[in-house]
C-alpha cells in the first residue's frame, strides 16, 4: 500500500541543495503550493513522483541491459548473462540480480543437482517494462544516427 506523507525538514541524502541554502524546504506546517510533491513511501522506498519510483526499481546502467537481455535471449544462466555484459564485474551482475528479483521483475530459479544449476527469466511484471526499453532503444538508435562523430545531437 502506498503512503503518502509531507516532508519534514531536510531529506536524507537528497534533499535539493538548494532548497536548503534558500530555506525553502517543505515542512508538514507550511502551506503547500498547488502542485507541490509529497513524499511517499512504498515497499522502503521513498519518492516524490512514480518516475522516481520507476526509475529506482528498473534504472541505472545495468538493469535495463538485464532486463532486455532475459527479454531477447529467453531463461539464462548467470555466466551467460555475464558473457553478454563483458563490462559488468560479477559482484554488480549479481547485486543488480537481486535487486530485480526483489522487486519481482526477475524469477530466479534454483534446479536440485551439483553443482546447482541456477536460471532467471523476467516475470510478467519484467515484461511490463518491455514497451519501455523497446522506446530507449528506438531513441537510442536515433540519436546515434543523428549524432556527429564526436557525439553531439544535430538534427533534432
Amino acid at each position: 500500500m502506498e503512503k503518502e506523507t509531507t516532508l519534514r525538514g531536510p531529506r536524507a541524502g537528497g534533499a535539493n541543495p538548494r532548497a536548503r541554502e534558500k530555506g525553502t524546504e517543505m515542512t508538514e506546517d507550511q502551506p503547500r503550493p498547488d502542485g507541490a510533491c509529497t513524499l511517499k513511501t512504498l515497499g522502503g522506498r521513498g519518492y516524490y513522483c512514480t518516475i522516481e519510483l520507476c526509475l529506482q526499481v528498473i534504472g541505472g546502467k545495468w538493469k535495463p541491459i538485464i532486463l532486455w537481455r532475459l527479454h531477447v535471449e529467453g531463461i539464462r544462466r548467470f555466466g551467460e548473462l555475464k558473457k553478454a555484459m563483458p563490462n559488468i564485474t560479477q559482484k554488480m551482475l549479481t547485486q543488480q540480480l537481486r535487486e530485480l528479483e526483489t522487486d519481482g521483475m526477475v524469477s530466479r530459479h534454483v534446479h536440485p543437482e551439483v553443482p546447482p544449476r541456477v536460471e532467471y527469466a523476467l516475470t510478467a511484471l519484467g515484461e511490463s517494462v518491455i514497451p519501455i526499453l523497446e522506446s530507449m532503444c528506438a531513441w537510442g538508435r536515433e540519436f546515434e544516427r543523428r549524432a556527429d562523430p564526436d557525439g553531439r545531437a544535430v538534427g533534432f
